[in-house]
């Protein structure tokens, strides 16, 4: 399990930097990576690419941190994730510096990310959406580490304590959630919602609408000193006021609007649990239920046959199509920062040209000191790759980039198109051979029917 949280830096960036890479909370360095820039000139490759930028945004860089749960990871696999997570989040475009503290009771990363890309010198944008996006990767990266992760469900601005004891029901916040949505399902009105949250014993201020209400609804059950509000950092977004009495109009709305069913998109139901087997009304209804789930699969596929091939096909699409996808992102990646120090060589070269030309070399380089150490920087790791750097030309480097990236966002989109294809093949095979295990005829139990029963 991982928290993240993000801030913009607005200044001082090399001091960021600096406290990140503190050798005391990185074991003398060792948990230390960067991305198209190195730790020690970080800040003077970031302002380089700012000076590029045609935004007026005041953010230099973005802090992201992500934290572990006490005992779950080694520093190691940390470094790892948090590595994992920068090349996810970045996308191979924007410079970064990673680091994995060690010195506390939790492992945590943190990532400073020029604000600014390197392929159009674009803002980075931090909104709600970006950083569900950085949560929701996190979270899928704890799961393929076999870590545990956070389950989404409203509940934003919880500490990690209290998120450990919902998990064991042990809060008084969680039954405060749990009789809230009780009495929205239960509830026709509003009216209706306070008036069984006062039957179950909370107490009830701030429910009020009218103009000169308090903001907040608070509740307070009989053993509690205290009231808690219906906020978003207090129980979640789901449990605001006006947001309770959207849910309870909202019932109105789904019950007004009813959808023609798709029947091949749901799974069989088990009648075998109990409550079928004492109701045989209920069997009956849910015997009619899979036939018409089971049916229209079968109108859809043609034949077990046929749909097992679309599966094979498709299942085998999908995995070309991911294999792809990653290759391009290892090929944009490397080409991003190719083209990051292909700008910095050129921008720079005729700097480094005057200073083998200035008759006092020393004053020159105190004074150009940042471009010299760019183009110095640039040109080393040009060479290392293998550029030529006398044919050297960005904007090509920029239109092979952009033609990578077109391909990129097609590929993933028949990725995308694939495994939905074949989690609804699957779904569809799953019903057709339970159901057809469920209705072939037993054959002794007729035989032996007729025998006992000669007239039949």
């Amino acid at each position: 399990m991982a928290y993240t949280k993000i801030h913009a830096i607005k200044a001082t960036v090399d001091k960021a930097i600096d406290y990140i890479c503190n050798p005391d909370k990185t074991d003398e360095q060792i948990y230390v990576s960067s991305f198209a820039c190195a730790p020690e000139t970080a800040a003077i490759d970031f302002k380089y690419t700012l000076d590029h930028c045609r935004e007026n945004s005041p953010n230099k860089a973005y802090h992201l941190i992500q934290a572990f749960a006490p005992g779950e990871v080694s520093y190691e696999e940390a470094h790892r994730i948090g590595k994992e997570l920068a090349d996810k989040v970045l996308e191979g475009k924007y410079s970064y510096v990673l680091t994995t503290h060690i010195d506390k009771g939790h492992i945590h990363n943190h990532i400073i990310f020029c604000a600014a890309d390197n392929i159009e010198h674009n803002k980075y944008h931090d909104c709600k959406q970006s950083y569900y996006h950085i949560r929701k990767l996190s979270d899928e990266l704890c799961k393929a580490h076999n870590l545990s992760i956070i389950i989404p469900g409203g509940e934003r601005g919880k500490k990690y304590k209290e998120w450990q004891s919902d998990q064991n029901g042990s809060t008084w916040k969680t039954q405060l959630r749990r009789d809230i949505n009780f009495c929205i399902k239960s509830a026709s009105t509003y009216e209706d919602f306070l008036l069984l949250m006062r039957a179950k014993g909370y107490e009830i201020k701030g429910e009020s609408f009218e103009e000169g209400a308090a903001k907040y609804i608070s509740f307070r059950p009989l053993d509690k000193e205290r009231f808690v509000r219906g906020s978003t950092k207090s129980l979640g977004k789901e449990y605001t006021k006006e947001r309770i009495r959207e849910r309870i109009e909202m019932k109105h709305e789904r019950k007004s609007v009813i959808p023609k069913k798709d029947y091949s998109a749901r799974r069989l139901i088990d009648t075998l649990d109990e409550k079928f087997q004492n109701s045989p009304g209920l069997q009956q209804w849910a015997t009619i239920e899979n036939l018409k789930i089971a049916a229209q699969s079968y109108n859809e596929v043609g034949s077990l046959s046929d749909l097992k091939h679309q599966i094979t096909v498709k299942t085998e699409a999908r995995k070309s199509a991911k294999q792809s996808v990653v290759k391009l992102e290892h090929h944009m990646k490397d080409l991003a920062e190719i083209i990051k120090y292909a700008e910095q060589y050129k921008t720079n070269r005729s700097y480094h040209i005057a200073y083998k030309k200035s008759k006092n070399p020393d004053a020159y380089f105190r004074r150009y000191e940042s471009q010299l150490i760019l183009y110095g920087g640039a040109r080393r790791v040009l060479e290392q790759t293998g550029i030529n750097l006398k044919g050297l030309n960005v904007d090509k480097l920029k239109a092979e980039y952009q033609e990578l990236m077109k391909q990129k966002n097609e590929l993933t989109s028949t990725y995308k198109n694939c495994e939905k294809e074949v989690q609804s093949l699957n779904r569809k095979l799953e019903n057709l051979n339970q159901y057809l295990g469920q209705t072939q005829p037993d054959f002794t139990s007729e035989q032996s029917r007729k025998k006992n029963n000669p007239i039949l």
